[in-house]
C-alpha cells in the first residue's frame, strides 16, 4: 500500500494551495523506479521471489475512505473563498486490488502485507481482510513509518473520510466511535480477530513527516520518540506477539530506500529482522539507544518541509 499524505480540511485538500497529499497516480508512482524491497535483482531481498500486488494511492484518506467530501477553502490575498470536493475512495481502490489478488492467487502459503506512511496506517486493516479470505495462509504485516500519531485526529478526520463505515465486522469495532478509534485500534482489532497474524511496525524515533502531519492538527513541540513508544505499548497490551523496530534519526520510511539493506540498530540489521519476521521466525523488539540521526542517512531528505506527497 503506497504512501502519499492525507487531507482533512480545505487548505491542505485544495490543489491550488498547499495540498498535503499526492493527488495523482502517474509514471512517478511506478514501484520499479524505487529501491529497497523493489530491488528484485538484489540477492539479499527476502521478497525477490514473491508475487507483488502494489496498491497506488491518490485519495488522501490512507486507503480507508468511502466518502465524497466537500471542504471549505478560505479566501487568500489572491483567491476568493471557495469549495473543493475530494473523492475519498481509497477503500474502493483497495477492494479492487484485493479482488484482483483473490482471482489470481488461489492458495498462497505466505502473505506479507505492508505499506509505507499512509499505506502503513491501512496495512493492519487489510491484513485482517486478507486473513478473512485466506484462512490457511501464514500472514505477516509491517507498518512502515506511521506509529507516532498519538492524537485526537480521529474525531475530526475519520468522519470526513467515512472510515467507520468500512471497518470489518470484528468485535473490537463494536460500539467504536470517531472519538474512541485510534490507528492502534486497527492493530488490536486484527490481532483479536486473527491471533495467528503477525503484526509489526517500523518507525524512526524522530520522524519529521509524522511530526509535520501532527502539526497540521495544532500539535507542536512533540517528542516523537515518546509518542511512538506510547502507541506501541497500547498495541502490546492486547497483542503480546506484536513486534516493533524503532530506528534512530528523523527519516521517514525505509522499505523503498537503499538503507533497507544496511540500516542496523545495535547488532540487528533491519533487513535480517524483516526477513526473519516474514519467514515466521521469532524476532525481538529492537529500539535505538541513543536515537540520534545516524550517519548512514547523511544527506537523505528528512525535513518536515519535504512535501508529504513525495515523502512516501
Amino acid at each position: 500500500f503506497q504512501g502519499g499524505g492525507a487531507c482533512w480540511f480545505g487548505e491542505i485538500c485544495d490543489l491550488t494551495m498547499k495540498p498535503a497529499y499526492d493527488p495523482f497516480v502517474n509514471e512517478e508512482d511506478d514501484p520499479t523506479s524505487r529501491q529497497g524491497i523493489f530491488t528484485l535483482d538484489n540477492p539479499e531481498n527476502p521478497f525477490a521471489d514473491y508475487s507483488m500486488v502494489y496498491v497506488p494511492y491518490c485519495t488522501a484518506d490512507v486507503h480507508l475512505g468511502d466518502r465524497e467530501t466537500t471542504y471549505e477553502v478560505p479566501a487568500t490575498d489572491s483567491t476568493e473563498a471557495h469549495q473543493v470536493t475530494i473523492r475519498h475512495r481509497g477503500y474502493a481502490n483497495a477492494q479492487s486490488a484485493l479482488a484482483w489478488a483473490y482471482t489470481h492467487f488461489n492458495n498462497p502459503e505466505t502473505i506479507y502485507v505492508t505499506g509505507s506512511s499512509a499505506g502503513a496506517i491501512a496495512s493492519p486493516v487489510y491484513a485482517g481482510l486478507l486473513a478473512d479470505h485466506y484462512a490457511d495462509a501464514r500472514i505477516v504485516q509491517l507498518g512502515d513509518a506511521a506509529g507516532g500519531y498519538r492524537s485526537n485526529l480521529g474525531a475530526d478526520v475519520l468522519p470526513k473520510w467515512g472510515t467507520l463505515d468500512i471497518l470489518p465486522d470484528y468485535p473490537a469495532y463494536e460500539g467504536i466511535t470517531a472519538e474512541s478509534l485510534t490507528f492502534e485500534t486497527f492493530y488490536v482489532a486484527t490481532a483479536q480477530q486473527h491471533p495467528q497474524v503477525r503484526l509489526a511496525q517500523y518507525n524512526a524515533a524522530y520522524d519529521d513527516v509524522q511530526r509535520f502531519f501532527l502539526s497540521l492538527s495544532g500539535q507542536e513541540a512533540l517528542d516523537m520518540k515518546a509518542l511512538i513508544a506510547a502507541n506501541l505499548a497500547d498495541i502490546r497490551q492486547d497483542d503480546p506477539e506484536f513486534r516493533a523496530f524503532t530506528a534512530g534519526g528523523d527519516v521517514h520510511t525505509i522499505l523503498s530506500r537503499p538503507e533497507f539493506y544496511t540500516y542496523t540498530v545495535g547488532a540487528t540489521r533491519f533487513l535480517d529482522w524483516v526477513a526473519a519476521l516474514a519467514a515466521g521466525e521469532a524476532v525481538a523488539d529492537v529500539a535505538c539507544d541513543p536515537c540520534d540521526r545516524p550517519e548512514l542517512y547523511a544527506g537523505a531528505p528528512a525535513s518536515a518541509t519535504d512535501t508529504p506527497a513525495t515523502a512516501h
